[in-house]
């Protein structure tokens, strides 16, 4: 079943670090999902002439895998995401192996909103992925 944490279980610092290889399957599920047919993401020759040399994997997609980490790992499924912001700040390639170190940065009890902050980082230790962001939860009744 889900998992429900309540907010008043939730502490600054909490933390999880999941990593993932992004596959083929992962893009071309994502890709035919959201429309992006960006060629970068699925045109070999096109992508092979851009500085990255080879086809990207989507930048919303590693985006998602690392939202994916409250819901599944540190905050449960009772929170909605209100605001995010994402800084893409490497490459992630088809066969790369990220890392998503997650946490709770801040706990606003009076709104009932949680901030989390995220780095993302390749099998190098590069950063490819930095996340900011805010949960609401509902109000107990």
């Amino acid at each position: 079943m889900y998992d429900s944490k309540p907010f008043e279980s939730l502490k600054i610092g909490d933390r999880v670090v999941i990593t993932k290889t992004v596959t083929e399957a992962d893009g071309a599920m994502f890709i035919a999902a959201a429309g992006d047919f960006g060629p970068v993401h699925i045109d070999e020759a096109y992508a092979g002439a851009t500085r990255f040399g080879r086809r990207l994997a989507p930048g919303i997609l590693i985006a998602g895998l690392c939202t994916s980490v409250l819901t599944s790992d540190l905050l449960g499924i009772l929170g909605v995401s209100i605001e995010d912001q994402f800084w893409f700040t490497g490459p992630v390639f088809y066969g790369d192996t990220i890392s998503f170190d997650v946490w709770i940065a801040d706990l606003r009890e009076e709104s009932r909103t949680v901030v989390w902050e995220a780095v993302a980082r390749n099998q190098e230790g590069l950063d490819v992925l930095k996340a900011r962001a805010t949960i609401k939860f509902p109000r107990r009744r």
